[in-house]
């Protein structure tokens, strides 16, 4: 990526045609939120018409550099079939034109927006899902930090799949697996320098949730990784922190699957299963929530 630089990055991944087998949606529509610097765009995905469904806020990955509701479409289509809820799915600032905590403060209100505009959405905010991939795995964790910090609104449920949730590049898995495909070592430090767009050191567990002291009182997590990626350890000690701080969690390892294979779900069949794996443990939460 570095070598390529970033423009040429973002670029072949918008041009990625999607897969000609998606799920059919029943309604798909655009939202703007007044944010604040602008309004943030969202994208709904309805698989049914009926009202009252849960709903998944859903951040795209691209380690906070790139990525969009379009380039990540198969994504939230292929959660809202196999869920059955509806999936608004945000477009949230990039850096470095957008230092941080811009993304942050876009997933947050976003989030908020969702929860105090159910009914207009007609959808459920008692049953309401953060979830996001690589980056926006790290937005998922962020927004239900700050829900419970901020007493609200109500997360039923956080997903993190390959989530970048931490910044210890002394991790296993990131010495492993420096070479692999798709994400490599430095294209993990490359894209950290460019989020961090000068910023300096990241320190606030709404960017770096690992760097959260406590996770107790959180939603039930779901946390899915790839074995050959190398962010993989950072995922799965983050589980691990849940489970010993009493979050229910369930964590599942993908085996012989790099950084991003639910992206790549057309031609993956791990990634395939991974979807409606975690589409079907979002169904069984949404149809017996718990209070958290």
């Amino acid at each position: 990526m570095r070598e390529r630089g970033i423009e040429a990055v973002r670029a072949s991944l918008e041009a990625a045609p999607h897969p000609p087998n998606l799920p059919a949606m029943a309604v798909t529509e655009e939202h703007l939120v007044p944010g604040t610097h602008g309004d943030i765009p969202l994208r709904v995905h309805r698989p049914t018409t009926e009202n009252g469904a849960p709903v998944i806020v859903y951040f795209h990955g691209g380690g906070m550099c790139m990525g969009s509701n379009h380039s990540f479409e198969p994504v939230a289509r292929n959660l809202a079939h196999h869920s059955g809820a509806v999936v608004v799915a945000v477009e949230y600032r990039l850096a470095p034109e957008a230092p941080p905590p811009a993304q942050f403060d876009d997933a947050w209100t976003a989030t908020a927006w969702v929860a105090e505009n159910a009914d207009d959405l007609g959808v459920d905010p008692a049953r309401l899902a953060v979830v996001g991939d690589s980056a926006g795995g790290t937005l998922a964790a962020a927004v239900a930090l700050a829900a419970r910090d901020r007493g609200g609104p109500a997360i039923a449920c956080q997903v993190l799949i390959y989530p970048g949730v931490d910044r210890d590049l002394a991790a296993t898995s990131i010495t492993r697996y420096a070479d692999a495909p798709i994400l490599s070592r430095d294209d993990v430090l490359y894209l950290n320098e460019l989020a961090d767009s000068g910023q300096g050191a990241p320190d606030s567990p709404y960017r770096i949730p690992a760097y959260a002291a406590d996770l107790s009182g959180l939603p039930p997590a779901i946390v899915v990784t790839g074995e050959c990626d190398p962010i993989r350890d950072w995922g799965e000690r983050y589980a691990a922190r849940l489970r010993e701080a009493r979050v229910q969690t369930t964590l599942t390892r993908y085996p012989g699957v790099p950084h991003g294979f639910v992206l790549q779900a057309d031609y993956l069949a791990r990634g395939r299963l991974a979807v409606a794996e975690t589409g079907a443990l979002l169904r069984a939460k949404f149809a017996y929530p718990l209070p958290f």
